[in-house]
């Protein structure tokens, strides 16, 4: 149904009495769906002061603001009154620079960023380079989420090669970069790409039981809680595992938050969730061991008993 002038004049005032407004499933605080979730990332990362509405509150506006600006989906940028476009638009223009420019946002110059490759990493990829002319490319996304992939190359993409292989970014990606190491780890369904960022925010780190042998074996300074009660603990356990008990909590709380500090369970889940409880006290170097005490089982030491 057209829009009536009464419907259209509200939109204009919308649009324009806002220098940028989001129309989108929630408000800024609280997103209620991943598209817009991820376009708020992006405004608030800019700096830049914006609106929101909700088109959930009101259906008329749902499908009215689709109709005023002729675009199918939610969520959708107004910047100055200018319709700018959805998700997928306003991701590639702010890797590419064209959205700070529209909100007034001077950036320093992005250098090309510098990063490594191990050997197997580097197989791997290689092996699966097609030779269909599209490149490697590694997105970062505002929460350090990473895409690996295979894809054409974009205008403004910084070029960088390691260990024989060209990886490109786009300029936000490229400024998050910097210092990342590529490795190729394997896992209990063949292997996987880990991505180790020196600018991520801290969170909880996957370890594989085969990595854990591996920092015992080198003698690495780290500290191994496990999570599970005593019965538990008594069918099976890792010998310099700390049972996370009244006395191990005193012991960890009194250590170092940059020390390297391990959590395992029976499968991986309670000791995700205790990973990340310390994660808010303010630990910076937390893992939790994949699989738990029955990966160690199965890949390192069939002695320790599965349950």
């Amino acid at each position: 149904m057209p829009l009536s002038d009464q419907q259209r004049q509200h939109f204009d005032d919308l649009v324009k009495k806002n220098k940028v407004v989001l129309f989108m499933k929630g408000n800024k605080h609280f997103p209620q769906c991943g598209f817009s979730a991820q376009v708020i990332g992006i405004l608030k990362e800019s700096g830049v002061p914006f609106e929101t509405v909700n088109v959930l509150s009101d259906p008329a506006v749902r499908d009215g603001i689709k109709e005023y600006s002729n675009w199918p989906t939610i969520p959708q940028l107004y910047v100055d009154g200018e319709f700018l476009g959805g998700c997928d638009i306003v991701k590639e223009m702010h890797a590419q620079g064209d959205l700070q420019k529209k909100l007034g946002v001077l950036e320093p110059p992005v250098v090309s960023p510098s990063i490594a490759i191990d050997e197997r990493a580097a197989k791997t990829i290689k092996d699966a380079d097609e030779g269909n002319g599209e490149h490697l490319r590694l997105e970062i996304g505002d929460k350090f989420q990473y895409e690996l992939y295979f894809g054409p190359k974009k205008a403004g993409d910084f070029e960088v090669t390691a260990s024989g292989v060209t990886v490109l970014f786009d300029k936000a990606s490229a400024k998050r970069a910097d210092g990342i190491r590529i490795t190729w780890v394997e896992t209990s369904d063949g292997g996987a790409f880990k991505i180790e960022n020196p600018n991520e925010p801290a969170r909880v780190k996957v370890l594989t039981a085969p990595e854990l042998k591996a920092w015992m074996d080198e003698g690495k300074p780290f500290e191994l809680f496990d999570v599970r009660g005593e019965d538990e603990r008594n069918v099976a356990k890792i010998d310099r595992a700390h049972p996370l008990d009244a006395a191990g909590e005193k012991h960890l709380l009194g250590l170092e938050k940059s020390t390297a500090v391990v959590f395992h369970c029976h499968h991986g889940m309670r000791s995700k969730s205790a990973a990340e409880r310390f994660l808010r006290e303010g630990f910076t170097n937390v893992f939790n061991l994949e699989g738990g005490i029955e990966a160690w089982s199965q890949r390192v030491d069939a002695k320790v008993a599965r349950y």
